[in-house]
Order: C-alpha cells, then sequence, then structure tokens
C-alpha cells in the first residue's frame, strides 16, 4: 500500500512540475516577423477538384501579380487526403513579411489592380459566385512561426 501512495506521490508530483513550466518569449522562444494568413475551407469532397480549378485561374494568378509586386513573400494550398475526415480539408496560405504588410495601402491597392487589370478582376469575381454551392470558409487566423531556442 506505502507503493502505491509513493507512487500515486511522484505521479502528482511531475504533473505539477510540467504546470510550472511556462515558457517564456524572447528567453524560450522566438517569433517570425513574417505572418501567415491561413483560411482553412470545408469544400464538398466531391468538389475539390472543381474548387482547385477555380484557385488555379483567379487566386493563384492574383497572388503570382502580388508576389511580383513584392506584396507577399508566397503562397501555398494543402489538401486533406482524407477529405471527409475533419472540418475542414483545403487550407490556404499567404506569407507576408511582417505585420506591418497586412494593413491596408492604397497605393499598393492601386499597383495590384493595375497589374491584374478588370478583365482579371471580373472573372475572377464570375468563378467567385460558384463557390458557396461547394464549400464554406471555416476559419481564418494570421500565424507566426515559433523557433524554440
Amino acid at each position: 500500500m506505502k507503493l502505491c501512495y509513493l507512487i500515486t506521490g511522484f505521479f502528482l508530483a511531475s504533473i505539477t512540475n510540467v504546470a510550472l513550466a511556462d515558457l517564456e518569449p524572447w528567453t524560450d522562444y522566438e517569433l517570425s516577423e513574417g505572418v501567415t494568413n491561413v483560411t482553412t475551407v470545408k469544400v464538398d469532397s466531391n468538389m475539390i477538384d472543381k474548387y482547385l480549378e477555380g484557385l488555379k485561374a483567379t487566386w493563384a494568378p492574383a497572388n503570382e501579380v502580388a508576389k511580383e509586386l513584392g506584396q507577399i513573400e508566397g503562397y501555398w494550398i494543402h489538401v486533406s487526403q482524407l477529405p471527409n475526415g475533419g472540418d475542414f480539408n483545403v487550407v490556404l496560405g499567404v506569407d507576408f513579411k511582417d505585420s506591418a504588410a497586412l494593413q491596408p495601402d492604397k497605393a499598393q491597392y492601386d499597383a495590384f489592380m493595375k497589374k491584374w487589370g478588370e478583365a482579371n478582376q471580373a472573372k475572377s469575381d464570375e468563378i467567385v459566385l460558384t463557390y458557396p454551392e461547394i464549400r464554406e470558409i471555416v476559419g481564418e487566423y494570421n500565424m507566426r512561426s515559433v523557433t524554440f531556442k
């Protein structure tokens, strides 16, 4: 019986030690200056290819323009291999240099629209109208990378 109390005591002590081991930013880890805007999307599992087709025609080219203009660092798409396995099955990411790059900027908007053009915008608007039938945006996050020291 004493062994049981001893084991229980060690177990409780180890849990307490874990709870007390709080990390401190800039001492134990750093956050990146760069920010990634992440959007989680639930696409009907039989419509993922249709959704990707639309992204290839609209979202990706628009991000290419923004990248060429230096407004974003990059972008990416991840698709779940288990499309019915959770709350979302497509993840869209756009990487920004820092938080300042997320702020509204008329000059950057004008530069983007000049290069993107009204024809591309009209095409994008038409394609995006079909999205509510096949997908739901379930979350959006601005995230930073963590580096442990």
